[in-house]
């Protein structure tokens, strides 16, 4: 009968390690039978096996691991990222409520006015273009942040299970960027604005593009969507044009993670995500140029 691996094999005449020619052994790998000596065998399930086929076992082993259906690492907790953004809403209002109006002032989005203590020029058209980033985690009123961020709470988790954590940051940012952008194109240039609305607007417009391609049942999503728009365009005192802008480009990059062929999925993505920046560039720098002539 013979001998199992991993157990030393009598006789004369042993094998030498593959790795070490100068040691003889009895053991060898369970998995391509290569002589090893004690100092290259690792234990295996079944006997021992050899540096390079444990090294080979894992790299199988991370090339199967499973994937979302926008290509990203399925994570162990897909709320992680949600978790963060709402983190820092959190923060960013504790300060506000800490610092008072002039952290607004300093950080909210704003095109192009006079600063009332200073009687200088403030706003994106001056140079201060964080403030169409900073903007939208600025929250001045617990209602405001509590819708924001329940918002954020119900789309945020799914997209980011759906897309991945670096797909949906991208995405996420990007639409905020997006509603800052409209709101610099057609706002008045001294109007304040501040809050994630745009961003949340953008996990709208993604959940809405990613359940058509599940072919999920496309009504509830509708229903709130509309909900949400009606109370955009009647309440008072709410920036539309954030809400809009996050929505579309929300929805265009969300479009280009989601049906990317797999062949050239990265650069399809990738390529999606710019074309939206350049024309979130180009829109600012013509606004700026109209603000400044």
């Amino acid at each position: 009968m013979a001998e199992p691996y991993g157990q030393p094999q009598p006789g004369a005449g042993l094998a030498h390690c593959y790795r070490h020619p100068d040691r003889e052994t009895g053991i060898r790998c369970a998995r391509c039978e290569r002589p090893i000596c004690p100092s290259c065998m690792i234990s295996a399930p079944v006997g021992y096996q050899c540096p390079e086929c444990v090294q080979g076992g894992s790299a199988a082993v991370r090339a199967a691991r499973p994937r979302t259906i926008a290509g990203g690492s399925v994570a162990a907790d897909p709320r992680l990222v949600t978790k963060i953004l709402l983190g820092i809403n959190l923060a960013v209002f504790f300060a506000v409520l800490a610092g008072g109006d002039r952290m607004v002032t300093d950080l909210g989005m704003l095109g192009y006015a006079i600063d009332g203590e200073t009687f200088t020029w403030i706003g994106v058209a001056d140079g201060e273009w964080y403030r169409m980033l900073t903007s939208a985690f600025l929250h001045e009123q617990i209602w405001h942040l509590g819708f924001n961020m329940l918002g954020l709470w119900f789309l945020g988790p799914p997209l980011e299970a759906a897309l991945g954590r670096a797909r949906y940051l991208a995405l996420y940012l990007i639409s905020a960027l997006a509603g800052s952008t409209l709101s610099y194109l057609l706002a008045e240039q001294n109007q304040l604005s501040l809050g994630a609305s745009g961003a949340v607007f953008g996990l709208f417009g993604a959940t809405a593009v990613l359940v058509r391609r599940l072919r999920y049942d496309f009504r509830p999503i509708a229903i709130l969507l509309a909900v949400n728009l009606v109370i955009t365009f009647t309440w008072s005192n709410i920036a539309w044009q954030a809400h809009i802008g996050g929505l579309v480009a929300g929805a265009a990059v969300a479009f280009g993670l989601v049906n990317a062929p797999r062949e050239r999925r990265t650069l399809v993505q990738t390529g999606t995500c710019v074309v939206v920046l350049l024309v979130i560039v180009v829109a600012c720098v013509v606004r700026t140029a109209q603000l400044l002539g």
